[in-house]
């Protein structure tokens, strides 16, 4: 039986200059995070301009990136970047924007759905790299989770249900795509709209708040521990719900210092991905254990669960699919219409490759 203690957070190791933006934002006013203003801005950069190759020693990126942070410090990699980095412990797609919006950070690591709203809500970004997860219909990022005494066993058996629904971030775009892959609609369940921070999806299956919710992979093991015994279990959606990306405030690309920063910061991100592939034991105790404050039996569930990330060598499946989401989200929930191959920085591109190439050179020396 997997543990049913909800983890505590422990702060992480650091190597690097870490600025404690935040630890945990829920509901967080724009005056509560305090952006750089201090800092010199670099050289102003167009958007069709090449990206530099040296970084100036006294740059700073503030990176909202716990995972990698890690990777890269149990692996040594936070030694290839040769600026000055402000770690804030922030993720997930509201946390990232409002830091974004208050000028608190430069870059942020989401899933694909962050973005759009980003667009959508009025700031401007840029995607600047991107992966996905090996044979992503067998290790989903999300599974459904089933409240106890409901009988769903397939997603055909949602009709009627009550589901969890979060309209601005991935656990709700699942739900969508879900209910498309069932032949089903919206008018066919009965949706609650409910945020998905913390363990709030967990608490609603258990009081029967609703009957279906998306549960991250971090979710599957203390809702299984509390609610399998009376009936509570989980299926697999079905769906593609795998793509990762770094984004960024436009302005900050402007900034040929930053951008020239994260430039290398991709190509680090990427030898990371690798990194975690090949140690899946040491990045299970380092983050999942050490930062999230996980049991060893969860953490090991989780890296088997989410299986290996691979960065593509090319952008152009990864945009065809990512505007399928967006045409799907403009459809579902009335939004404008939005050409996802404009988000996307191209000049970022060949970095990501690079550092995988990196990687792989390294490993042959």
């Amino acid at each position: 039986m997997l543990s049913a203690t909800r983890p505590t957070l422990h702060p992480p190791r650091r190597r690097l200059r870490t600025a404690v933006l935040v630890a945990a934002l829920t509901v967080v006013a724009p005056f509560a995070l305090t952006g750089c203003g201090g800092e010199e801005a670099g050289p102003r950069l167009a958007a069709d301009a090449a990206i530099p190759d040296e970084v100036p020693k006294d740059t700073v990126l503030r990176i909202g990136d716990p995972a990698t942070q890690v990777a890269l410090e149990l692996s040594g990699l936070d030694d290839e970047l040769p600026f000055e980095v402000e770690w804030a412990n922030i993720s997930g797609g509201p946390k990232t924007l409002e830091a974004f919006r208050a000028d608190a950070l430069d870059v942020g690591s989401v899933a694909d759905i962050p973005p759009l709203f980003a667009k959508w809500t009025g700031t401007d970004v840029k995607i600047v790299a991107a992966r996905y997860t090996v044979d992503p219909l067998e290790h989903p990022t999300y599974e459904l989770g089933i409240a106890p005494g409901v009988d769903v066993d397939a997603i055909e058996d949602l009709k009627g249900k009550k589901i969890a629904y979060s309209p601005g971030q991935a656990q709700g775009a699942i739900i969508l795509k879900v209910l498309q892959e069932a032949g089903l609609t919206q008018d066919d369940v009965e949706l609650v709209e409910m945020a998905s921070t913390d363990d709030v999806y967990v608490n609603a299956l258990g009081s029967k708040q609703v009957d279906v919710a998306p549960l991250g992979q971090t979710l599957v093991p203390p809702f299984l521990a509390k609610y399998e015994q009376d009936g509570g279990h989980t299926i697999s959606p079905g769906v593609r719900d795998d793509f990762w990306h770094l984004y960024a405030p436009t302005e900050v690309l402007e900034d040929a210092n930053k951008a020239a920063a994260l430039k290398k910061y991709t190509e680090v991100w990427a030898e990371a991905v690798d990194w975690v592939n090949e140690h899946p034991e040491e990045y299970a105790k380092g983050f999942y254990e050490e930062h999230e404050g996980l049991s060893a039996e969860d953490a090991a569930f989780l890296v088997d669960a989410l299986g290996q990330k691979e960065i593509p060598q090319s952008w152009d499946e990864v945009i065809v699919e990512h505007q399928k989401t967006a045409d799907l989200l403009a459809e579902e929930q009335d939004r404008d219409q939005l050409d996802v191959a404009a988000l996307y920085d191209r000049r970022f591109e060949p970095s990501a490759e690079a550092g995988k190439v990196n990687d792989q050179a390294g490993e042959g020396s």
